[in-house]
């Protein structure tokens, strides 16, 4: 019998050997990060009887993308985030909410969350993309808020012209009637459409326009309160943008601009007391670095178009923002520190929370290597908002922000990060009263980095 069972593991091992491979090759590459951040404050108000006090923590993340190329010009791509928690912290309640960038919960990216799983497909029209992946990352960091997404992707390089084309369909949400989902509406989706071209006949030089039409349904609630008056409404925006990357010499420089229009609130029905709202929102972008060397010198400006309060008919502000992915600064608009510790409040429900919107910011930027491994920084930057939020509100400073950050290459994969920043708080976040008082604000972060 044991002979038996011995040639019958033999010939398995044969067969199982002898069977054709399902995939060529597979691809490994990711990130480790591991922080600890002290914050001085989590308010700036003062004298107030519950003022927010410091916190200190680490956190960290880790990040594996797998490509599984099964034949040349055809693969599977997947990309999980796991373990992406503050070391010994309390966990986050379980819920259904997808993270800003995530196609998992904060709860499931606090465990495992797969974010990508997608079909790249090397036809001889061009390259097709089926499946979730990141939508809303183009041109510059700036606006930039990736996102993964259920969308069908086609790509093509036009070799006489030196333009990559592509386009893309993208469902971001989807409300139909399903096992998981009960719904009486069929047209509550939120869909996007976008079309691109990036030329690159000018040497060092990237040029991209794109169109992007956004309708969003998911505003028709089905609140009918008489057979006249439906309070459902549908998003319909169309977005144009541009960039362009160049160096010459010793400068880089690089901008984006982008301007959206079309209907911000619009109505299925009379609504009475309400008006639809059109929407026209601008935001603009410019950074330039001169290299001399080991020192190198520049600046960042940036504006995103705040609401007017007074204009009960228009958007003009809110609908962009700087994105997720631009973080010129350790205290304002970083979103990796609004992510862990949270919004710094100020008065009147003011407060330092993540990405860049109602803004003009200007930023200029020093730093120098002493050696090819060591990257010291130094920045200054000052925000100022486009309109207050009320006519009441009296000032439109956010502050002046000086940072200071050294990055030092252990190998080539594996870097440290120690960096302060102090806000000289500005007095928008006063809010309504002068009588308002307000403090500054410091951190220290210091990171290690591994990619692969």
């Amino acid at each position: 019998m044991k002979r038996f069972y011995l040639v019958l593991f033999v010939l398995a091992l044969g067969i199982a050997f002898s069977l054709p491979a399902t995939a060529v090759d597979v691809k490994f590459n990711g990130s480790f990060y591991a922080a600890g951040l002290y914050q001085d404050k989590t308010s700036v108000t003062k004298n107030t009887g519950s003022d927010g006090g410091s916190t200190a923590f680490y956190y960290q993340r880790l990040r594996i993308q797998t490509d599984l190329i099964v034949s040349p010009g055809l693969k599977l791509i997947t990309r999980f985030d796991a373990l992406e928690r503050g070391w010994g912290g309390n966990r986050s309640t379980p819920g259904i909410t997808a993270m800003a960038d995530s196609a998992g919960t904060r709860s499931e990216n606090e465990n495992i969350a797969i974010d990508h799983a997608y079909i790249s497909y090397m036809s001889p029209i061009g390259e097709f993309r089926v499946g979730y992946r990141d939508i809303g990352i183009w041109g510059t960091y700036f606006g930039d808020s990736g996102k993964p997404t259920g969308q069908i992707y086609w790509g093509k390089y036009f070799t006489p012209v030196s333009t990559y084309v592509w386009g893309m369909v993208a469902k971001v949400n989807d409300n139909s009637n399903s096992a998981i989902n009960t719904s009486n509406y069929s047209d509550r989706d939120n869909d996007q459409y976008m079309l691109s071209a990036h030329y690159y006949g000018i040497k060092n030089t990237e040029i991209g326009l794109l169109y992007d039409y956004l309708r969003y349904a998911s505003g028709r609630n089905g609140v009918v309160i008489a057979p006249s008056i439906d309070y459902g409404y549908v998003t319909a925006a169309h977005i144009v943008q541009s960039f362009v990357k160049t160096k010459f010499s010793r400068i880089y420089f690089e901008g984006e601009v982008a301007y959206a229009w079309g209907d911000y609130v619009k109505f299925d029905g009379a609504h009475p007391g309400v008006s639809d709202m059109t929407l026209s929102n601008l935001q603009a972008y410019i950074k330039a670095i001169a290299d001399f060397g080991p020192v190198y010198v520049g600046g960042i400006a940036a504006y995103v178009a705040g609401d007017d309060p007074g204009t009960t008919d228009k958007c003009e502000g809110g609908f962009f923002s700087g994105g997720r992915e631009f973080n010129p600064a350790l205290i304002l608009f970083n979103t990796e520190r609004s992510d862990w510790g949270g919004a710094i409040s100020g008065y009147n429900t003011s407060a330092i929370n993540g990405q860049m919107t109602n803004t003009w910011f200007f930023q200029l930027i020093t730093g120098v290597k002493p050696v090819d491994k060591l990257d010291i920084r130094a920045t200054v930057s000052y925000a100022n908002a486009d309109k207050k939020p009320t006519a009441a509100w009296l000032y439109n400073n956010y502050g002046t922000e000086v940072d200071l950050t050294a990055t030092y290459k252990i190998t080539n994969n594996l870097s440290y990060m120690l960096g302060g920043g102090y806000l000289f708080t500005g007095n928008y976040f006063k809010g309504t009263s002068d009588v308002n008082e307000l403090k500054d604000n410091f951190l220290i972060l210091n990171k290690l980095t591994l990619t692969f």
